[in-house]
């Protein structure tokens, strides 16, 4: 499979969203994006962009309903960058999907390597993401990369506005 992994463009919008509309049905919280269409390109593509992603692309010779102006978009990892201040600047991945016609194809992989490649070059100190405690295809995914560790004893804390 000919899958090209690249930096998003602010044409990727429109299928990354559709993908994070797909990751929240699979996460049971379909009515939780209430993130605009123009604030997730803004936030992205903007003066001061928050966030920056890779995306996981077939030609467009694939017939897959996700196109952008140069292919098919069938993954993406969105992150930003966080300071810890017992570690140093570490990446942090936001939102990691594979379009579930297109898992179990190696594509998650790529995706995840290119970030650890992205960790490397820009010499964060590591990565950090969460991951649902019942979402075992993830945990077990995640649990492939040396050095990986799932911590326990944290609570996810969050003012809504």
């Amino acid at each position: 499979m000919d899958i090209k992994i690249r930096r998003a463009v602010k044409e990727d919008c429109e299928s990354m969203m559709k993908l994070i509309h797909e990751l929240a049905v699979y996460e049971k919280e379909p009515a939780a994006v209430t993130v605009t269409f123009d604030h997730f390109v803004k936030s992205g593509f903007g003066e001061n962009p928050v966030w920056w992603a890779f995306v996981a692309e077939l030609p467009l010779a694939s017939e897959l309903p996700l196109a952008s102006a140069n292919g098919h978009v069938v993954g993406f990892a969105l992150y930003y960058i966080r300071y810890s201040t017992w570690k140093g600047q570490r990446l942090y991945l936001e939102d990691f999907l594979v379009s579930e016609k297109m898992r179990g194809k190696g594509i998650g992989k790529l995706l995840f390597d290119r970030l650890i490649e992205e960790c490397k070059e820009k010499k964060y100190s590591g990565m950090a993401w969460q991951v649902l405690d019942w979402n075992e295809p993830a945990i077990n995914f995640y649990k492939k990369y040396e050095g990986m560790d799932i911590t326990s004893g944290w609570l996810n804390c969050m003012i809504n506005f």
